[in-house]
C-alpha cells in the first residue's frame, strides 16, 4: 500500500499546478492528510520485525534534510560529521520537504547520499510533523529488522500530544539537549538519550565586512533567524527593542545587522517598521552557504538572541566558537552550554501564548526576555573592552570542550555499541 501511495503522491506533485486552480488549497491539504493517516495506521497495524543483525549489516542510515539551508539541515549535517568520525559505517537519505520556499543547496555530503537504507539502524532526523510523510514515501519494510531512532528537537516543556502516535514505530529517541530529553521522558517509556552535538564553524577571510557591504568602523551587533522558524519564538523584535534602548537613532558608532534566512516579505515589513528612521541598520536576506554564515557571525562584534525558547541554540554555540560574544535569554536548551562566565545571560519572565503560533498552541508557556537588561549588556560589551575580551575568550575555550569532537563522537559510539549489545533500556 505504501508503494502505491508513493506513486500517487508523485503523480499528485506533477499535477499540483492544475489541481490548485481546480480545487481549494484547504481541500487538497485535507485529502493528502487523510491519505497519510490511512497509510500510517496500516503501518502501525502491520507491525515491525525487531532488530536482527543477520539480515542487514551494522551501521547507521541517517535520514534527514541533508541539503536544507536551515537549522534542521545543519543539525542533520552535524550528526553526519560525528558519524563520519566514528567507527561505524553510515549512509545518508535526503528527505526533501515539499516546500518551494526552502533552499536545498548544501552539497557537503552529496557523496554519502543514497536512496537505500542498507544498514540496520535508522536514525530519523526530521520534525515529528513530517513523520507520516516519510512513512508514506518509504517502503513499509524499511523499518523491519532494524533499530529505529528518532532525533527530535523541541523548544517548549510541553510535548505535543500528536507526537505520541509515532512511538510505536520507534525503538528509541535522541535529542541534543537534556532540556528536551527530560520533557520527553515524561510522556514515553521509550529510551530517551541526550546526544551532544560536535559543533564546528568553518570561516573564510574572503567573507569579510566588505563582502557583506558592512561598515568597517562600527561596532556591529548581529541578530538572525529563519522565517521557517516562527518570528514570535525567535523574537528578533526583542533584539531590536534592546538595541533601540541601548543606542540612539543617530549613534553612528554602532550598527545592527539583521540576517533573515528564507525571508518572507511580511517578516521584513515588521522588522523594518520597528526600525523606521534608523540609518545604521543592515539587512542581509541572501541565502548563504554555511561558511559564509559563520564568517558573518565572526565579522560582527556581538550576537543577540532574545529567543523565547530554543531546542538547542546552534547559532549561539557557533558564535561562541568563532569568538563573537553572545547576549542570550537564560532559558531552555542553550543554558546547557552557556552561563554568565561565557555569555551575557538575560533574565526573563514566563509568558503564556495568547493565541496559536503554529506549531505552538495557545496556553503554552515560554520565556519573555528582559530587554532593559539586554540593553545594558549591549552597552557594556561596546564600552568595556576588558569585559568583552573576558567573555570572548572564556566562551571560545569552553565551547570547544563542552561541544567538541571527543564528547559527541564518544557518546554516539557508546550508545550504538549498547544497542548492539542489547543494553537498550533507559
Amino acid at each position: 500500500m505504501s508503494t502505491l501511495l508513493s506513486s500517487v503522491f508523485k503523480v499528485t506533485d506533477k499535477l499540483k499546478p492544475i489541481l490548485k486552480r481546480i480545487l481549494p488549497q484547504k481541500m487538497l491539504h485535507e485529502a493528502q492528510s487523510k491519505m497519510l493517516d490511512k497509510t500510517f495506521q496500516e503501518l502501525i497495524a502491520r507491525g515491525r520485525k525487531s532488530l536482527d543483525r543477520t539480515v542487514k549489516p551494522d551501521g547507521v542510515n541517517l535520514i534527514g534534510l541533508v541539503r536544507a539551508q536551515m537549522g534542521l539541515g545543519q543539525s542533520c549535517r552535524l550528526l553526519a560529521n560525528a558519524l563520519e568520525h566514528s567507527h561505524f559505517n553510515y549512509t545518508l537519505y535526503d528527505f526533501a520537504l515539499p516546500s518551494s520556499l526552502l533552499s536545498t543547496d548544501d552539497h557537503t555530503y552529496d557523496d554519502k547520499i543514497s536512496a537505500d537504507l542498507k544498514y540496520n539502524i535508522n536514525l530519523i532526523h526530521i520534525n515529528p510533523d513530517e513523520m507520516r510523510l516519510l512513512y508514506t514515501k518509504m517502503p513499509s519494510d524499511s523499518w523491519d529488522y532494524s533499530y529505529n531512532i528518532a532525533f527530535w528537537l523541541w523548544e517548549l516543556e510541553e510535548i505535543p500530544e500528536s507526537w505520541k502516535q509515532y512511538f510505536p514505530m520507534l525503538d528509541e529517541i535522541w535529542t541534543p539537549s537534556e532540556f528536551i530529553s527530560k520533557n520527553l521522558r515524561k510522556v514515553t517509556k521509550l529510551p530517551v538519550k541526550t546526544m551532544p552535538y560536535w559543533v564546528t564553524a568553518q570561516t573564510d577571510d574572503k567573507y569579510d565586512r566588505k563582502f557583506f557591504k558592512l561598515p568597517e568602523n562600527k561596532f556591529l551587533f548581529l541578530t538572525m533567524y529563519d522565517s521557517n522558524s516562527t518570528i514570535e519564538r525567535k523574537n528578533p523584535m526583542g533584539a531590536i527593542d534592546a538595541y533601540k534602548k541601548a543606542f540612539s537613532m543617530n549613534d553612528e558608532s554602532v550598527g545592527l545587522v539583521v540576517k533573515v534566512n528564507n525571508a518572507r516579505q511580511t517578516d521584513l515589513d515588521i522588522l523594518k517598521s520597528a526600525l523606521e528612521g534608523y540609518t545604521n541598520i543592515y539587512y542581509i536576506t541572501d541565502i548563504l552557504e554555511k561558511t559564509a554564515v559563520n564568517s558573518l557571525i565572526k565579522d560582527c562584534d556581538a550576537f543577540i538572541s532574545l529567543h523565547r525558547a530554543e531546542g538547542f541554540g546552534l547559532v549561539m554555540a557557533e558564535a561562541m566558537l568563532v569568538g563573537t560574544p553572545s547576549i542570550a535569554t537564560n532559558w531552555s536548551s542553550n543554558t546547557e552550554f552557556m552561563n554568565n562566565d561565557v555569555a551575557c545571560m538575560v533574565d526573563y519572565t514566563f509568558k503564556e501564548l495568547e493565541r496559536d503560533c503554529p506549531p505552538y498552541k495557545k496556553g503554552a508557556i515560554w520565556a519573555d526576555a528582559d530587554t532593559d537588561m539586554a540593553a545594558q549588556y549591549l552597552k557594556r560589551l561596546y564600552e568595556d573592552q576588558d569585559y568583552y575580551e573576558t567573555i570572548r575568550s572564556n566562551a571560545s575555550q569552553y565551547i570547544r570542550i563542552k561541544l567538541g569532537r571527543t564528547q559527541a563522537v564518544c557518546s554516539l559510539e557508546q550508545r550504538i555499541k549498547e544497542i548492539y549489545d542489547g543494553r537498550n533500556k533507559t
